[in-house]
């Protein structure tokens, strides 16, 4: 049995058309971390059942490639057991859920996989879910949402519907989701959850780079993307570059150093070098490490 990518090192995290077939089979080699297969706002109604049909050849074949197999249905109240019916048969790793405002979203989302779990010989508590964060109402209730399931491994903020909801005029700096960016990061690192960054839903590539640049510098790790093209850019903004792990090495031995002659820090490159910085140095460096072993092990 393949080995999963654990949630928190997972970079990227597309979105694709449910229906589209040829998209779908050469998703894989965009090189995104996770690939959802997107029942909601990518495939019109009429186009859901096609697409549930795809699903369990699909996942099949997505696992096979080694990425992380993930599903956004619809809401419940909706298409969404539909789409849970169907998808559940294809065993995904990861069920997300659009639209989430309320706890009890998520709770009634956890009683559903559970049963179709029992159903299909699936085995209980396997399957992870990502809600998604996409009102107003949502945002500020993030904490209670992310703790309503054990399943809830991340969840993952919209940019367009979102910004609709506030009202926001949408540009390409993103100006107008900053607050919410760094309020959402802070919610899910309180709960102990990944933090799935919204997309940019702009082509230039150089736009997405620096949009996934700016994230980091708040935290993320983790980001949504709607064009495949997208998906090694924001993998490399997101991975710890060699002169990062570098600079990263020098701020460790140099702390180390500091503390076996009595000292509480050191400056380093006029830098004062404290307990937070040194700790954030030894974080960067085991992500570094961890990922340059799954990709090692998938290349193999």
């Amino acid at each position: 049995m393949r080995k999963l990518r654990p949630a928190p090192l997972c970079r990227s995290w597309l979105f694709l058309e449910g229906a589209n077939e040829a998209v779908l089979q050469h998703a894989a080699a965009s090189g995104a971390d996770v690939l959802i297969h997107e029942l909601e706002d990518f495939t019109p109604p009429p186009l859901r059942p096609k697409a549930r049909r795809l699903s369990a050849e699909l996942y099949a074949t997505w696992r096979d490639q080694g990425v992380v197999v993930a599903v956004r249905v619809n809401p419940l109240d909706q298409d969404g057991m539909d789409d849970l019916a169907a998808v559940m048969q294809g065993r995904p790793d990861i069920v997300a859920l659009p639209k989430v405002a309320e706890p009890h979203h998520v709770v009634r989302l956890d009683e559903a996989v559970t049963r179709f779990e029992r159903d299909y010989g699936i085995a209980e508590g396997s399957t992870s879910l990502l809600p998604n964060i996409e009102f107003a109402r949502g945002l500020v209730q993030t904490g209670a949402i992310a703790a309503g399931s054990r399943r809830i491994i991340g969840c993952l903020m919209a940019s367009e519907d979102l910004a609709a909801d506030l009202g926001a005029e949408r540009g390409s700096d993103g100006l107008e989701l900053a607050y919410a960016r760094q309020r959402f990061i802070v919610e899910c690192r309180a709960a102990g959850v990944v933090a799935v960054d919204c997309p940019y839903t702009w082509s230039d590539a150089e736009g997405v780079a620096r949009d996934t640049a700016w994230a980091r510098r708040l935290g993320y790790t983790a980001k949504s993307l709607v064009d495949p093209a997208h998906a090694t850019i924001v993998n490399g903004v997101l991975t710890p570059s060699e002169d990062e792990l570098r600079h990263a090495g020098r701020i460790v031995a140099a702390f180390e150093a500091a503390r076996t002659q009595g000292l509480g820090r050191v400056e380093l490159d006029g830098s004062l070098l404290e307990v937070p910085t040194y700790s954030n140095a030894k974080r960067l460096i085991a992500r570094g490490e961890a990922l340059r072993a799954i990709d090692r092990n998938a290349q193999a």
